[in-house]
């Protein structure tokens, strides 16, 4: 005797195998599904609700520790549970992975042993099994082969044995379950790859500069190979159109996908919800500011400073610096300005207001002849790659399509002759106040051809 023949490796397979089963059971549990679903719709609506990706110091000033959101929500629980980075957690694609699983499961353990049983060809030999359908008939006919040409009609598929005729229609409605559920995996798998390949970035560039991607926000562990290497973005110009009263109608970006050597790959201007997309990345419109101001005084050449936001406690935006107008740097000016219509507030020394003044004008302030020649935009881009995106589109349009095949009826007939006698009934997985009348007009209608 083997080492494999004996009775401890026989029963050690056993329960095994028997653990496997159980498994299999639990997993494709119904009630586990509807639990896993719950709580993954949970979750990503506190993704929602809750901002993704910003700085600890974000969420410190929001969500305090005094007083806490609900009572125990604060920016360290927050921190934690990961809540700051909810779709790229590990229990959140565990989430998705078991629930991924629990789908397999009773794909393979229910659906498509249904789906099997379905195109199985079943024929009553006995009348009294027509006793057990709740709509079936008894007929006097002589043969059966109207009945053959009444269900060929209403789009029956027949098959026949001897005396017996089995009848289907709408099988369709039991493989749309199956195409629902590989779907449903295909849009997990999608999530679940992009988690992982995939990152996002923020960029603020001022107008006319180069950059590549470098501030990255979220990034899975595999998402090195999709960070661009090669070749980077030069916004070759930043622009707000504004609305008759002046406040912003739409803000835009002409961009460049430039490579190492500077040459030109691709152009487009983007806007918001229309967005610059290359070899998997994509550039979207979200945000502006003031870079710079280009100012001269006296015959200097012109110079630019730059300019930076100011803090308004919430009571808009800002921008501003501090123009020198003395080489010594003894005395200067302040110059604040709060879009790129063109406007800014020129503050002196002791930080009274001095005048306003728009682009090309002279001022003549502290001894010298100071000129604002232009106002310089940046333009704020959100910078995203998920290669599960195609998935997931992917998988959603499979699950329309399947959640429409799922609504067909599977309708069955049985039809048996005995002698002179002709026994007929069916039963349908849905619709069956309509199956019910299909199934009557096929009886007047073989009544009808008796007579």
């Amino acid at each position: 005797m083997t080492i494999s023949d004996s009775p401890q490796t026989t029963q050690n397979i056993s329960l095994i195998k028997q653990g496997w089963r159980q498994f299999i059971k639990t997993v494709a549990d119904l009630r586990l599904a509807i639990v896993l679903l719950l709580a993954i719709a949970i979750f990503s609506i506190s993704g929602t609700v809750i901002e993704q990706g910003e700085t600890i110091r974000f969420y410190q000033e929001n969500y305090p520790e005094v007083p806490a959101l609900f009572g125990f929500l604060t920016w360290k629980v927050i921190l934690i549970l990961g809540l700051n980075h909810v779709y790229t957690t590990w229990w959140f694609l565990s989430l998705l992975v078991l629930f991924g699983t629990s789908l397999t499961a009773c794909t393979f353990n229910r659906q498509l042993p249904a789906l099997k049983a379905a195109r199985r060809w079943r024929f009553y030999q006995k009348p009294q099994q027509f006793q057990k359908l709740a709509l079936s008939t008894q007929l006097k006919l002589d043969n059966i082969t109207s009945v053959d040409d009444t269900l060929r009609k209403k789009g029956y598929k027949i098959f026949q044995e001897n005396q017996a005729i089995y009848a289907r229609k709408g099988i369709v409605g039991r493989i749309g379950p199956i195409v629902v559920h590989a779907a449903m995996l295909i849009i997990l798998g999608g999530a679940i790859w992009g988690a992982l390949t995939g990152f996002l970035a923020q960029a603020i560039v001022p107008s006319g500069s180069e950059f590549k991607v470098s501030n990255i926000i979220e990034a899975g562990p595999l998402s090195k190979p999709q960070i661009p290497q090669d070749w980077g973005i030069r916004v070759n110009r930043f622009w707000i159109d504004y609305t008759s009263n002046g406040t912003i109608d739409q803000f835009y970006s002409d961009l460049s996908v430039i490579n190492n050597d500077g040459e030109e790959l691709k152009h487009k201007t983007i806007y918001v919800n229309e967005p610059l997309r290359y070899s998997g990345v994509t550039f979207y419109q979200t945000d502006w500011g003031i870079a710079a101001v280009q100012a001269q005084v006296n015959n200097s050449p012109i110079f630019q400073l730059p300019m930076a936001p100011l803090d308004t406690n919430g009571n808009g935006r800002i921008w501003g610096t501090w123009i020198p107008t003395k080489t010594d740097l003894s005395e200067g000016v302040s110059l604040l300005a709060k879009d790129l219509q063109g406007t800014m507030m020129v503050y002196d020394q002791q930080g009274d207001l001095y005048s306003a003044v728009r682009p090309g004008m002279i001022l003549d302030i502290n001894g010298v002849k100071l000129k604002i020649y232009q106002l310089l935009g940046s333009t704020g881009l959100q910078i995203k790659a998920d290669p599960g995106i195609p998935f997931v589109y992917t998988g959603f349009g499979l699950l329309m399509i399947g959640v429409i095949m799922s609504y067909v009826s599977h309708s069955q007939i049985w039809v048996l002759q005995d002698d002179n006698n002709c026994y007929i009934g069916g039963k349908t997985n849905r619709s069956q106040v309509t199956f019910e009348r299909e199934l009557l007009g096929i009886i007047e209608s073989l009544e009808t051809t008796k007579s």
